[in-house]
């Protein structure tokens, strides 16, 4: 199903990520909803929803509170009597979230839908959140296969991918760091991030060795959060805004989950399946993207993804970053201008989100001065990649014409 010219975005709304001990998970919810609905031009009734989608990774688990299905948005937000689904694919959660919510437009289902992720994940510490997350003496909250707790984990798994990246494509740790320093950067300037202050790459190879080759500051932080969108058919966007954002491709890929089933380490072939398939429902190729926000719960994540989106050639990366290709103000295609995952944060299901949250800024150019972007074509696109084994990775694609 192609969904260009179906779907626009009319509001989105995004709480500053972070530690955020005083805040409860209800709260989080209520404060991005609000923010949303208050963003919408012309005035919202939310009311005017008729589905929505609920991203939530944990659970629940996290903070000792079991599951978390539909009803906890039909509660918080008083939004009773809609069919409201609670939906979690790893760390693409929230841009999967968001592609169900656009399918549920564009198939003709329905009008006006919402899609909203949030995460509490620093309430406990995270020994003790792994634990819960993947298993330890009770057996786990999610569930996850006993490696996890052996030091199969997310560090670990992107080590064998960095080693790989230095042996076949001549990356560096040099190259890895200047990632954490360019999105750091980035994330100075923006209200919403967890971590905003400069690094040097000398400060990032000097911090500790977390899986060599990655240092703790080539590391995303867990974090705290919560976003959301509201999107409606195209032909009716007008009556809320007079600047919509229009959804123009939107799909999730799927590689195998196992290490011993992947053909290499330089490459995520979810990611190559979604981006192929976004792009070709949206009608463009990879130089038609002004900027992109792109999964970097590692440095050396954001590398392979920027080749596997195909804005540059395998092996080639890192040689355009210390160009300054990437860059948010000199950069031709500025890459995680919001300061990415790496100084934004990472609350899985509210990540994909935050990153429309950005885009949608973007284009509309409602932005903080110093944090825009010169738009060439307006369009955008925003990317999350995970999972066990980094398996599932989702793709979606928007514009400021339909």
């Amino acid at each position: 199903m192609s969904v260009r010219g179906k779907v626009a975005i009319i509001g989105v709304g995004l709480i500053p990520f972070g530690e955020l001990f005083h805040k409860g998970l209800e709260s989080m919810i209520q404060e991005a909803f609000m923010s949303c609905v208050k963003s919408v031009d012309k005035g919202f009734d939310p009311k005017d929803i008729k589905a929505a989608w609920f991203g939530q990774w944990s659970g629940g688990g996290m903070i000792g509170q079991g599951s978390r299905e539909g009803t906890t948005l039909g509660t918080v937000l008083g939004l009773r009597g809609i069919p409201i689904s609670r939906l979690e694919n790893g760390c693409p959660t929230g841009n999967d979230v968001f592609r169900n919510a656009v399918l549920g437009v564009a198939s003709g289902a329905y009008d006006v839908v919402l899609a909203l992720g949030a995460e509490k994940m620093r309430d406990k510490p995270g020994v003790e959140s792994l634990v819960a997350a993947g298993g330890g003496a009770g057996g786990g909250i999610l569930g996850l296969h006993p490696s996890w707790m052996m030091g199969m984990g997310g560090p670990v798994l992107q080590a064998l991918y960095a080693t790989r990246q230095m042996h076949e494509l001549g990356c560096t740790m040099e190259d890895f760091a200047r990632v954490a320093v360019k999105n750091h950067h980035n994330g100075v300037a923006c209200p919403y991030a967890e971590y905003r202050f400069e690094v040097t790459v000398e400060r990032v190879l000097s911090s500790p060795v977390v899986c060599w080759p990655l240092h703790l500051l080539d590391c995303c932080p867990q974090t705290d959060g919560a976003a959301c969108a509201i999107v409606c058919r195209a032909d009716l966007a007008k009556k809320y805004t007079d600047k919509p954002v229009y959804v123009l491709g939107s799909a999730t890929g799927v590689d195998y989950k196992d290490m011993w089933d992947k053909e290499n380490f330089i490459e995520m072939p979810a990611t190559k399946f979604a981006a192929k398939m976004a792009m070709d429902m949206a009608g463009i190729k990879p130089e038609d993207v002004d900027l992109a926000e792109v999964h970097d719960c590692f440095t050396n994540t954001e590398l392979l993804n920027i080749e596997d989106i195909g804005f540059c050639k395998k092996g080639e990366a890192h040689k355009l970053l210390k160009e300054g290709y990437w860059n948010r103000e000199d950069g031709h295609k500025p890459i995680n201008p919001s300061g990415g995952l790496k100084a934004h944060g990472h609350p899985i299901a509210a990540t994909g989100l935050g990153q429309i949250c950005e885009n949608f800024w973007q284009l509309r150019e409602q932005i903080e001065p110093v944090r825009q972007v010169k738009l060439k074509k307006g369009i955008a696109l925003s990317h999350n990649v995970g999972g066990n084994g980094f398996g599932v990775s989702s793709v979606n694609i928007i514009g400021r014409e339909p």
